[in-house]
């Protein structure tokens, strides 16, 4: 495994079939060649990530939704020009350029475009799309580090690139727009609100949604086991824990309880910040030892939704493939 900021190295894994991690503005994504069923291969053989769950492919700025998508929506063209680049995954249907091991075998394919500056700078290197989950186990907590994938994966990955802190902190929003109406499958970085300035509501999945990354029930999860309530019952759930305790909450939510028999780990109460230092506050507990980790959801509006999406998550049963 080498690391580094070399981006033509990073691109030329890529080109021979390798896989690179890299920075977004979201998470640190473990890239391979999405046109390639064999390179693909190595992302799901790496993550420990059953091969039906689907990969985004991320593109370049300058790419076009044709070609990599069979047919795209006026609704979809509208949404990319006001969100791209930026943490919005689009859920389409596949086009030819697009490996089946991509999709997990689905014939519909989630395609963004990232604002970091380096993965631009990859994306346009390699001159192809990138098929890319988080650097990370399949089920535990991303990386917004690239200490944190060298700590996951180490040698399992060809190249790290290394760009610094992810600046948004969690997964881009999933919309699906592949069978006529839009679909929230997986709030992220890009809050509801704003895109539904364009697509009007958007729907709720129903049983035909197409399967899309970070949506099963138990995902995000650190070590430690996460019970996610709201801020009025984290007494409650402290006095019902066993082991060594922590609470993860807004700095000023601590204000509430003055004599906790736990360890306060403080988030900012600035929810863009709050969802910046997530995944690194899971970690940093984990690495602390801690057994139970209580934390206060946030209000489910802008980037609250998708804190509170994935502290629920991280707090579901747990799987043997975790």
């Amino acid at each position: 495994m080498n690391r580094g900021t070399d981006v033509s190295e990073a691109a030329a894994v890529l080109a021979a079939g390798g896989l690179v991690a890299f920075p977004t503005e979201t998470v640190y994504g473990l890239g391979a060649d999405a046109s390639r069923a064999d390179a693909v291969a190595k992302i799901f053989a790496a993550k420990g990530r059953p091969s039906g769950h689907p990969l985004i492919v991320h593109l370049p700025p300058e790419a076009s939704l044709d070609g990599w998508a069979a047919s795209v929506p006026d609704v979809a063209r509208r949404l990319a020009a006001a969100a791209w680049p930026g943490p919005l995954t689009i859920i389409l249907p596949r086009g030819p350029r697009v490996s089946l091991a991509t999709t997990g075998g689905a014939e519909t394919v989630g395609l963004r475009m990232p604002a970091h500056a380096m993965a631009q700078a990859l994306l346009r290197a390699f001159g192809g799309g990138v098929a890319a989950p988080s650097a990370n186990r399949f089920g535990a907590v991303s990386p917004t580090t690239a200490d944190h994938v060298v700590s996951d994966l180490g040698e399992r990955v060809d190249y790290v690139l290394d760009g610094g802190a992810c600046d948004v902190g969690v997964e881009s929003t999933i919309v699906d727009l592949s069978r006529g109406r839009a679909v929230l499958l997986r709030p992220g970085g890009l809050p509801r609100e704003m895109i539904e300035e364009i697509t009007g509501p958007l729907a709720t999945p129903d049983a035909q949604a197409p399967a899309a990354p970070g949506t099963l029930a138990s995902h995000y999860a650190p070590r430690a086991r996460v019970v996610a309530v709201a801020p009025d019952d984290v007494p409650a759930a402290v006095a019902r824990s066993v082991g060594k305790v922590a609470v993860l909450a807004p700095a000023a939510a601590f204000a509430r309880w003055p004599a906790l028999p736990a360890t306060a780990h403080p988030l900012p109460d600035d929810v863009a910040a709050m969802a910046r230092g997530l995944y690194a506050a899971l970690r940093d507990l984990d690495a602390a030892g801690i057994d139970v980790v209580i934390a206060a959801l946030p209000p489910a509006a802008g980037l609250g939704e998708a804190v509170g999406d994935r502290l629920l998550r991280a707090a579901g049963p747990r799987r043997s493939e975790s």
